[in-house]
């Protein structure tokens, strides 16, 4: 059955369901990230605990990671069947129940299973939530609140980081995600009583041969194309940073507590500002220009992250989060336009490659932290970087090309 009810109307901005939708989304990006990298800061605990190297402790995230970057790609088919509200709050609920279940287990392999079931359970959150904003949001308005949204996950993010990080020096890392825990439950419930039904949704059967064509219709776009690499190469370079720069804050002649690696998150901060900031940027310069100079300075962020200076180091984290999160925006909301007529697959097939990219070089990338360490790990990224640069470049000079012809 559509969910759809007598008003047809799309909601703009200032209006009262546009809070309600804003703040519900929030609070979902807000769980569903608090639960997804509240392991990061845990790292090096795992890998004590457990008795793993600092490759294999980046597994939990990397195995969620890998599920979610699965699980997009099926969500918002089901999603065209069942409701964006109806999968967004299952998500939810499993997120928190499944979180609370990963702090009772001693044992490695079952721990990495709980963790690749959060991540199946969150993707009915990461995909849908994207193509909710663009069914019920005015056009107009559809950049600001994705970069709201988005704001909500870096929220989530920081706020997973943070107060796994803090807690550590004080409790088990049990004991702490069984708080975040405890706290996804709450907003798990907040967001099914404040988040409005969708009047733009349209029930349809799920049926394999439309989703083929949708994948179909979405890969045969070259800009499309080109944002998906945008999204793996984003995310990849990103979470690769935040996994080991909590061992190389640990080493000499940093050596800080947990706490303050925990407290490192706050550059996340950053991003919250730059997320909604993104969308005015893209209409006043272009999207291709923004990504171009946000891309250009995540290197220079990562750069200075490689002087042996405390300040410099959270200066060049900030700018590197501010840059990630802003080209982020752009290059998501971007994809939300360009796909218009499957634009659940599009959002789903541009958070399959940013999630996949997560796993991926967030992984891999403990190997080159562990034989060549933080110079060696700054190089990669750097060429890594380099290749989304060029990446930006080309889809600006397309969009020209199509604003010619217009």
């Amino acid at each position: 059955m559509s969910e759809a009810p007598e008003s047809t109307a799309y909601i703009e901005y200032g209006t009262r369901p546009f809070i309600a939708i804003l703040l519900s989304l929030f609070l979902a990006g807000f769980a569903v990230f608090s639960s997804l990298y509240c392991v990061q800061p845990m790292m090096p605990f795992l890998a004590s605990f457990f008795h793993v190297t600092p490759t294999h402790s980046s597994f939990p995230l990397s195995f969620s990671t890998i599920a979610l970057a699965l699980g997009l790609l099926f969500a918002g088919l089901i999603s065209d069947r069942y409701g964006r509200k109806q999968i967004m709050a299952i998500s939810l609920f499993s997120t928190a129940s499944l979180l609370l279940l990963s702090s009772f287990l001693p044992y490695w392999e079952i721990f990495l299973a709980t963790r690749m079931m959060i991540g199946l359970a969150v993707s009915g959150v990461a995909s849908v939530a994207m193509t909710y904003i663009g069914e019920e949001i005015a056009q107009k308005d559809v950049g600001f609140a994705m970069g709201l949204y988005i704001s909500g996950t870096a929220i989530g993010g920081m706020g997973g980081r943070l107060i796994a990080g803090v807690l550590l020096d004080y409790i088990s890392w049990q004991t702490a995600t069984m708080i975040i825990g405890l706290l996804n439950l709450l907003i798990a419930i907040t967001f099914y009583i404040a988040l409005p039904a969708s009047k733009h949704f349209k029930s349809y059967p799920i049926q394999f041969a439309r989703f083929i064509e949708s994948f179909k219709k979405n890969l045969s776009d070259p800009k499309l194309r080109l944002l998906f690499v945008e999204g793996f190469i984003l995310m990849g370079c990103f979470v690769t940073v935040f996994n080991y720069m909590s061992y190389h804050l640990l080493e000499k002649p940093f050596e800080l507590s947990q706490t303050w690696i925990g407290l490192i998150s706050i550059a996340y901060l950053s991003g919250i500002y730059s997320s909604p900031r993104a969308a005015s940027w893209s209409r006043q310069f272009g999207r291709g220009k923004v990504l171009i100079v946000m891309f250009s300075s995540m290197i220079l962020g990562l750069w200075m992250m490689l002087i042996p200076s405390l300040w410099v180091i959270l200066i060049g984290l900030l700018i590197l989060t501010f840059s990630f999160f802003a080209a982020h925006s752009t290059s998501s909301s971007w994809v939300s336009v360009q796909s218009l007529q499957y634009r659940a697959v599009g959002s789903s097939l541009y958070l399959f490659c940013y999630y996949l990219g997560s796993s991926f070089l967030g992984s891999s990338s403990g190997l080159v932290w562990e034989k060549y360490g933080w110079f060696g790990l700054t190089v990669t990224m750097t060429c890594v970087l380099c290749i989304g640069f060029l990446v930006a470049l080309k889809l600006n000079q397309t969009q020209h090309k199509d604003q010619a012809k217009v």
